[in-house]
């Protein structure tokens, strides 16, 4: 009897799918049942190999071996994975299994750990694929009455190598030639740096920034405020307030506006990613971690979406979806709404995946055993639709001008017609005691006014100061990286920016892991060496506007609108030139990421700096040979680092006062104060003066 082999992504989506289908008996790497396997992968199973496993000489790091561009590709299996790999290579090549259904996630990047497997096991069996937008059971049934050829997903697959491979060919052979130029480990990325590069911009308009003072001439009657503009100096802001000071002003014109602000769109990743951290602090790692976890619980639909709408045919779920969360939902307790579902659904702009949304199964289960992070995500989400779908946002603004001492100041005033969907913001917000909130303008009634009015005023003066620009928090970067480029592309590129949402979050981890970036805060900071490495690369790999370029071409790729081999071939051009352009560099920017030496004393041979180094505390002149080594064998006998502060005190004092050194003859500790005696040999030595 022949079976089907499913295979997924990963182990808790295999068992969700298993029960659905009905493969419910455990076995060692796999679920069997109702003439179905179900399998997984443990993210990617299969790789690239390292640059070593080409050719041995890859294994040191030289200039002279550049460019490393393999031909053809070699794979390998992770030791830690091999186990579940050849499980998987049974079950692909087992005689009864007569057909394959791809379930791994629905996009890019699941499209090549399938392909990667299924094509290091050497298996050629048909194959289906799988693709749903939600891991509840209704979801998943779906998407097994309406398996797709695979082949209907060549292209997608073909992105995604191209993707893999510009990156592999960019990242080994930039961060190598760099770091060999530079002597120290500089990591270089299609992506990360040109985000890298971003935040370094950013912080030296901060820097560049001067303050400037300013002020303003307020007028005020009763309740009445009105203000001058910018004026430059104290004395000419001055006179002008003797001026105004018990004169008449006067209301020359008065404009009423009426204004609507539209309902937002549902959320994608990147919106919800930057949501999250300015309402939470949440960074968008762990916003991604938290939804992807609310969607293995069947409480989300796919989170690594780039789309803000819902396909046409979901018009009813939407409907069905609001009236229940209201019910649910501590903030919409009361709620006046008549969703107007027909705004959040638009076919043409749903690519791979809709737009993220609450389940049905969540309307089922509610907040029941969810994390607090898990709870203000879900929260966050439902509050998104339901604002979605209310009525426009309507008010009214007021802008007065008055005539007071030959000039002109200005009253601006708001009255909200229809809050609209800001209710349930509000109301959402006070619930869930967001911080971060945005400034909003206070809501500033002037009285009834009419042209031709006339005041008597008092007069007053404040200080204000110009602002720098912001430092970037994840918030602004994400939209940043989002945004990168765009100015340069045709109207109609559909992925426009740096990276993608599903992997821009792990490329602000790499860089803050790799001491790049830091977080102060919400802020995101360069380091030094980060300011560093922004400065010396080429414009090539740090130009968000042409990593943004690459990023469409993938999408295009993805359509089947562009050539995967002209893409790779303008990547290796690319790896050349950049190995041709950086053969060498002057001596003193060599130096640019060597680490401030730190000094611990003075040499009791020459008087020059002693400094640290990783083995030993050496002098800096080069003449002299005097070094303290920190593997000496009397510290190793005595079962005791040879740390900076000993060393210190040895170099200043000739004698260091150490407590628990261990006795070989007694095998007890013991205090002391150790001599440094120095014979100017190649070896210093130590003694130990007298035990206390």
């Amino acid at each position: 009897m022949s079976v089907q082999l499913v295979i997924a992504e990963k182990p808790s989506v295999a068992r969700s799918i298993a029960a659905v289908i009905g493969a419910t008996e455990k076995q060692n790497g796999y679920w069997q049942g109702g003439g179905y396997l179900v399998s997984w992968c443990i993210g990617h199973l299969v790789s690239f190999a390292e640059a070593g496993q080409y050719d041995e000489k890859y294994c040191k790091w030289k200039y002279e071996d550049l460019p490393i561009l393999p031909q053809p590709w070699q794979f390998i299996v992770p030791d830690e994975k091999k186990q579940q790999f050849e499980i998987v290579r049974s079950l692909l090549n087992r005689p009864d299994v007569d057909s394959v259904t791809a379930a791994t996630d629905a996009g890019r990047e699941g499209e090549l750990i399938f392909r990667f497997v299924y094509q290091m096991a050497g298996c050629t069996k048909p194959v289906k694929r799988l693709w749903i937008s939600s891991m509840e059971d209704a979801a998943i049934r779906e998407g097994f009455a309406n398996l797709r050829p695979d082949s209907d997903y060549e292209a997608l697959y073909q992105s995604a190598l191209c993707r893999a491979k510009a990156d592999w060919l960019v990242g080994i052979n930039a961060t190598r030639l760099f770091s060999v130029l530079y002597h120290k480990t500089l990591t270089v990325g299609r992506v990360q740096t040109p985000t890298l590069k971003m935040l370094v911009d950013r912080d030296a308009k901060i820097l560049r920034f001067q303050k400037e003072k300013y002020y303003t001439v307020g007028i005020q009657s009763g309740s009445l405020k009105a203000g001058s503009g910018r004026i430059a100096s104290m004395d000419e802001a001055d006179t002008l307030r003797k001026a105004c000071a018990g004169a008449s002003a006067i209301c020359f014109s008065v404009k009423r506006e009426k204004k609507t602000e539209q309902p937002p769109k549902l959320y994608d990743l990147t919106t919800l990613q930057r949501e999250a951290n300015r309402l939470f602090g949440f960074t968008a790692k762990q916003t991604l971690d938290y939804v992807q976890q609310l969607y293995e619980k069947k409480l989300l639909t796919y989170p690594r979406t780039d789309s803000q709408y819902l396909t046409e045919d979901m018009g009813q779920t939407a409907q069905h979806l609001v009236s229940d969360l209201r019910g649910l939902l501590p903030f919409a307790q009361g709620l006046d709404l008549t969703p107007e579902v027909g705004r959040i659904l638009n076919s043409k702009k749903v690519s791979d995946h809709h737009a993220i949304i609450p389940t049905a199964e969540f309307v089922k289960q509610g907040f029941a055993g969810l994390a607090e992070s898990e709870c203000k995500l879900m929260n966050l989400v439902c509050s998104k639709l339901l604002c979605a779908v209310a009525a426009p946002h309507e008010y009214e603004t007021v802008t007065a001008v008055f005539s007071c001492a030959g000039n002109e100041f200005t009253a601006k005033g708001k009255t909200v017609l229809v809050p609209g969907w800001k209710e349930i913001d509000q109301r959402f917000r006070s619930t869930m005691k967001a911080d971060g909130e945005e400034e909003t303008e206070p809501l500033n009634t002037l009285p009834e006014l009419a042209e031709g009015q006339s005041f008597s005023v008092t007069a007053d003066i404040s200080e204000h100061f110009t602002s720098p620009p912001k430092a970037y928090t994840e918030d602004t970067l994400l939209s940043a990286m989002e945004q990168a480029g765009a100015e340069d592309m045709p109207e109609d590129a559909e992925r426009k920016g740096l990276g993608t949402p599903a992997t821009r979050a792990a490329i602000l981890e790499k860089l803050v892991q790799m001491g790049f970036v830091q977080r102060k805060g919400k802020q995101l900071v360069p380091t030094k060496d980060g300011i560093n490495l922004a400065v010396v690369l080429p414009e090539s790999l740090t130009s968000p506007a042409l990593t943004a370029e690459w990023e469409n071409r993938l999408t295009e790729i993805a359509k089947g609108n562009a050539d995967p081999d002209e893409f790779m071939a303008e990547i290796e051009a690319q790896v050349r030139q950049l190995v041709k352009t950086y053969s060498c560099i002057s001596a003193d920017k060599q130096n640019l990421f060597q680490s401030e030496r730190v000094i611990i004393g003075k040499c009791p041979r020459c008087g020059e700096n002693v400094y640290e180094g990783k083995k030993n505390f050496y002098c800096g002149n080069r003449g002299c040979q005097f070094v303290m080594w920190k593997n000496d064998r009397f510290f190793e006998q005595r079962k005791k680092a040879f740390t900076p502060k000993i060393a210190a005190a040895l170099l200043k004092n000739g004698k260091a006062k150490i407590k628990g050194l261990y006795s070989e003859k007694t095998g007890k500790t013991y205090d002391a104060t150790v001599l440094l005696v120095d014979t100017g040999g190649k070896y210093v030595n130590y003694r130990v003066e007298r035990k206390e």
